[in-house]
């Protein structure tokens, strides 16, 4: 920030838009909205104050007149998986309440309605409404022996204590091939004794042979990594556990996780979770025909939220939904309606790109909810790169000029009409241009009859060596094709998703391209010292704030105070490392270079290329010491595009890569993608963006809706030919012509 001044008019809709890295969230999340948190929390006594999450007084001479503030972040919802749309949105202890006072027969108390209670939960499955059991083909080679590590799972194969009791135990022959076994030997591995008998077999301790029970590879898997919490283990997650087992719905509570008895409980015929199932329009009809005064007012209290939600295009969902399926657009907007329930007003909404991930219909939806909110006498502060939600604004404020170092002013402050000579003013009266010469097709991957969640058994031919856009509405299917389908077929496939990577303030740019190890060998052979000397998590930490840059002293119960460490001036490395140099330069002062002069800087081979993916994804302004934490949201998704770029491969699959980006960053973009196809690779994006989309040589749309509505392939062709179709797409790309035209 470059000591910047602002005044914000209230009751408005203003957007906050700049090249990515130019100082918006600075502004909004770091200023603003922290200290409009901080003295919020002003009003509550000490006692309480210490139980609240604690906000640093933001870097301001003067803030004056904040209201209180409901921000909506990018991030995406987290969620264990029993996380469903019901839960996260609140609704589904309300249903529970409902079924507890009116169900019929009655039951008992909601909690009884619940999979996680000791009642509630179905005895079969333990609440999670699926068996899991081990699969033998998965956890067993049958073609290799004991010894060449036939039990593929690692806790049971030879490398472990059990692999190597199977093998010593005198039981089973462990150079012999699995297949070779006789039947009633095959039975005693996989199995265990028959009913009834104990097998023993010796373990062989310091003490001596000890005798253990054998029970059999697929019982003890069971008992061990399925009947128990995983998560306690060491060096086994849940990941691993369900690599090598199938799941099933469960037969006793049909996938609900419930115990029969409160399925039987039902209102107007419909049990608790045939009300789970039920799409959230018809799920409203359900609730709006409840007559009995105790019940409607239970209703009463969760229908607004369902309201919310099929005006924001989600009608389709169940509450029984999972969460982590959602897509992106999906997930957006679900945790925009959760924040829209409340009847406050003079509130500032605070929105961080919320058009991520949406296509341009629902970004129409979104433009109506934010006018909507901004009527019921709410300020509305929207960071924003998208042209629609751009022109809707009552005032403009542009960061930049350029990002990182070149950011932080405000460049321009006022309406649409008024801006000229920005970045934001030239893409306004710029072109979408449709590519006219696509490339020509000279072979295909091929799907056949992908049927994985809502896709309706299609196939389809995806060109090779092409740049192809795969589009349509949030939930039409994208994902599950390309994502699940594809990936499947084709699981050499490069695959770039739209999870967050793990930021902290201890990684940098250069630990997460996987050069500082290069840099610090590179110091360790100039000088003679060890590596761990120009680490700042190592041995070349500063000993006061032991490699952090900052201290944080304990000010009791006053506001956090971060204060830079006297002692190494915020470099995080002590004198002695600072003491040594490599081409006149000492650690910092190469942790310093930006991208582009570290190209220059350095000679060797691994340096410069992967320095040249950062600089092509338009990343060469940044330090390559920068935080990966400081990073805005538009950069962290080009490292991110970047870390996967360096690898060499053939088939690359972006889920949605300009998120965050600014239309000048999309320009990068897609020249990269350009190149990448002309140096023999096949690049497949999932995007909704329009300049995108007409930049492609072959575009695939699906759809026609979302959920149940889509699944299905309704346009296959050029970017041209998609001028003359009639999908929701269509209509976008041709307006997008003609108003640029």
């Amino acid at each position: 920030m470059k000591n910047i001044d602002l005044n914000i008019p209230k009751e408005k809709i203003i957007v906050f838009t700049g090249l990515s890295g130019s100082g918006k969230s600075s502004v909004v999340f770091d200023t603003i909205a922290t200290e409009s948190r901080r003295q919020m929390t002003l009003n509550y006594p000490l006692y309480v104050r210490n139980q609240m999450p604690r906000y640093e007084r933001p870097h301001a001479d003067l803030m004056q007149n904040l209201s209180p503030v409901v921000v909506v972040e990018q991030r995406q919802i987290g969620g264990s998986s029993r996380s469903t749309l019901g839960t996260y949105m609140d609704i589904h202890p309300l249903i529970r309440l409902l079924f507890s006072r009116i169900g019929k027969p009655s039951i008992g108390s909601a909690n009884d309605f619940s999979s996680q209670s000791s009642f509630g939960r179905c005895p079969k499955c333990s609440g999670f409404g699926e068996v899991i059991t081990p699969d033998s083909n998965k956890i067993i080679d049958f073609d290799k022996s004991l010894r060449d590590y036939a039990v593929k799972f690692k806790p049971l194969s030879p490398s472990g204590w059990q692999g190597r009791w199977m093998m010593t135990g005198g039981l089973f022959d462990p150079d012999l091939p699995i297949k070779d076994y006789p039947e009633e030997k095959l039975h005693m591995l996989l199995y265990g004794p028959l009913e009834g008998e104990k097998v023993f077999a010796p373990f062989h301790t310091k003490n001596g042979p000890q005798p253990h029970e054998w029970d059999g590879v697929l019982p003890r898997f069971t008992r061990l990594y399925i009947n128990r919490d995983v998560s306690k283990l060491k060096g086994v997650s849940q990941d691993d556990v369900l690599a090598v087992s199938t799941h099933s719905l469960c037969p006793t509570c049909q996938g609900s996780g419930l115990n029969p008895k409160v399925l039987e409980c039902k209102i107007n015929g419909l049990n608790i979770a045939e009300y789970d199932q039920l799409e959230l329009t018809d799920l409203l009809e359900e609730l709006r025909k409840i007559k009995d005064s105790m019940g409607e007012s239970i209703a009463q209290q969760a229908i607004p939220s369902l309201i919310q939600l099929i005006e924001m295009g989600l009608g389709y969902l169940s509450l029984s939904r999972k969460m982590g399926s959602l897509s992106g657009g999906e997930a957006q907007r679900v945790k925009i309606a959760r924040h829209l329930g409340s009847s406050l007003n003079n509130i500032t909404y605070i929105f961080d790109e919320p058009s991520a991930g949406l296509h341009p219909e629902e970004v129409d939806l979104l433009i109506q909810m934010l006018k909507s909110i901004k009527a019921h006498h709410n300020t509305v502060v929207v960071i924003e790169h998208d042209l629609s939600v751009i022109k809707v604004a009552d005032e403009i404020i542009e960061m930049g000029l350029g990002a990182g170092v070149n950011g932080g002013e405000v460049i321009y402050q006022g309406t649409v009409e008024g801006i000229k000579n920005t970045p934001t003013a030239n893409i306004i009266s710029g072109h979408l241009k449709i590519n006219k010469n696509p490339r020509d097709i000279k072979g295909y991957f091929t799907i056949k009859r992908a049927s994985n969640n809502n896709l309706k058994n299609i196939s389809v031919n995806v060109p090779k060596n092409v740049l192809v856009s795969i589009c349509g509405v949030s939930g039409s299917g994208k994902s599950s094709l390309m994502l699940g389908a594809f990936t499947k077929s084709y699981p050499e496939t490069i695959m770039v998703e739209q999870g967050s990577i793990g930021i902290s303030s201890r990684s940098t740019l250069a630990t997460y391209m996987g050069i500082m190890d290069d840099i610090r060998s590179i110091f360790s052979n100039e000088t003679g010292q060890p590596a761990g000397l120009f680490s700042f998590n190592s041995l070349g930490a500063c000993p006061i704030c032991n490699g952090k840059g900052v201290v944080t002293p304990d000010v009791a119960f006053a506001d956090p105070v971060t204060v830079r460490c006297e002692a190494c001036g915020g470099t995080k490395y002590s004198e002695g490392a600072l003491s040594y140099r490599y081409q006149g330069k000492n650690i910092i002062e190469i942790l310093d270079l930006t991208i582009d002069e570290f190209i220059t800087f350095f000679k060797q081979q691994k340096l410069v290329k992967r320095g040249r993916t950062l600089k092509d994804v338009g990343l060469g302004y940044l330090t390559i010491g920068q935080t990966t934490s400081s990073l805005s949201g538009g950069e962290l998704q080009r490292l991110k595009l970047a870390s996967h770029l360096q690898k060499e491969g053939q088939i690359y699959l972006l889920d949605e890569p300009s998120l965050g980006l600014h239309k000048v960053d999309n320009g990068h973009l897609v020249d990269l993608f350009q190149n990448l196809v002309d140096r023999g690779n096949s690049v497949i994006i999932i995007e909704h963006n329009l300049d995108f989309i007409a930049a492609s040589d072959w575009v695939i749309e699906l759809g026609p809706g979302g959920g149940k509505q889509g699944g299905q392939i309704i346009f296959e062709g050029t970017p041209e030919e998609m001028l003359n179709a009639e999908t929701l797409t269509a209509k976008w790309l041709k307006d997008g012509v003609r108003s640029h035209s």
